[in-house]
This record gives C-alpha cells, structure tokens and sequence, in this order.
C-alpha cells in the first residue's frame, strides 16, 4: 500500500464554473507539507500549495485531503476509453494497494516515517458536483460516477507532516463498525435511509455529514 502520487494544483477560471476551481490537480516531485487547514469556509486544502476555489463546499478540516485508487482509475479509463492520469478525479492522493472506497470512517493512515510523515482519518467520501463534470467533459457525469459509489475517502490530518510519491501507507487504527467512505456517500446521495446507520462512526464521520444523519433521525425516527 503506497502513494503513488502527490497531486496539488492553483485555482484558475474554467468555462464550465463561474468561479475559479482548483480541481485540475497535477502531480509534484518532492515532499509535500500537510496540515489541518481550519475549519470549511474558512481553511482550503491540506497541502501546501494547493488551492480550493469554492471553500463554502470544498476543503476545509474534514475535507484536507482528497484521496482516490489508482485502480479505480484504471476501471474508469477502461469505461471511458480514454487516459486519466494521477489527479484526473481532482484527487490529491493517487494510491496503489488500498481499496479507499472501503476505507472504515475513522479509519487512521500513517504516510511515510514516523516523525515526518502524516497520519491521516477518513472522514467521509466524495459526492461529485458540476465542477466535476465539467473538469472531465463527460456528459451525465454525476449521475454515472454516483452510480459506481466508487467516491475516494475525504481525511482530516491528525498529525501533520510531509508525503511524497512513492511513501508507504500503514493502516495504523480501523474501527469495529462497518461504516465506509463509499457507505457514507450512499447515505448522502441514492440511500437516504442508510443514515442513521453512520451514527456508529460518531465523531469521526465529517461534521457537515454527522449534521445530516442527525436531523434525518430527528425528522423521520422520532419515537
């Protein structure tokens, strides 16, 4: 289990947002400094040199770091017949090995060594938006990636560091619930009914989704 790349990016203006979007991510060389950013709305990304457009529904503290399979990529290449390099999906982490999407929240990563590589929590997976679609240029998008439920994880930095291309991933704490990142974005988009269910992640599911499956309870499992 390792990164495969590092991926960062500036914001710039795009014809299909009408705002600048940073999600057109490339990869670097060299280590990449990550940090807690500071709350939504406020904090953009976690690593040093990338830039979130929209702060209100990107980035942020739950939202850090962005991290998606390079195998998933692999599938979507074949789907889609057509090359997707590390950091099409906008993603800042192209892993190897992992199966992200399954990833438990409040599952912990070490990246690299200890001292001065990062630990990182799954806090929740990616639900895809316009930008998305309009970054990749493929019709009915957000309908078809929703329907692969394939959505990366989304981690909070619990301690900050350095990552770098080639680093290893050591899953240094998982959860005894079942709840995962492609579970949560389910909840959050065709499922509805399943969020009561992410409850068990507690604290460790993104404040933004802990909301919602809290006043879903309230407005539908009152007693």
């Amino acid at each position: 289990m390792s990164v495969l790349s590092v991926n960062v990016g500036p914001t710039r203006p795009v014809p299909y947002s009408d705002r600048p979007t940073g999600i057109d991510k490339r990869p670097v060389d060299g280590p990449v400094e990550v940090a807690d950013p500071g709350p939504k709305g406020v904090g953009g990304s976690g690593l040093a040199g990338d830039m979130i457009g929209d702060k209100r529904h990107h980035g942020g503290s739950d939202q850090a770091v962005y991290a998606f399979a390079r195998e998933d990529l692999d599938q979507w290449e074949r789907e889609l017949g057509r090359k997707l390099p590390d950091g099409s999906f906008g993603e800042n982490l192209t892993t190897v090995g992992i199966e992200v999407s399954d990833a438990l929240i409040g599952e912990r990563w070490r990246i690299g060594a200890p001292g001065t590589g990062v630990v990182l929590e799954v806090t929740d997976g990616r639900v895809p938006c316009r930008t998305f679609q309009g970054h990749l240029g493929e019709p009915g998008w957000v309908r078809r990636f929703t329907r692969h439920a394939r959505s990366g994880a989304y981690l909070r930095v619990i301690e900050p560091g350095a990552v770098r291309a080639g680093d290893a991933v050591e899953i240094v704490h998982r959860p005894d619930h079942g709840v995962t990142a492609s579970m949560a974005f389910r909840a959050q988009t065709t499922e509805r009914t399943l969020l009561p269910e992410l409850l068990v992640a507690q604290d460790a599911l993104g404040a933004d989704l802990l909301r919602m499956a809290r006043e879903y309870v309230a407005k539908y499992q009152r007693a």
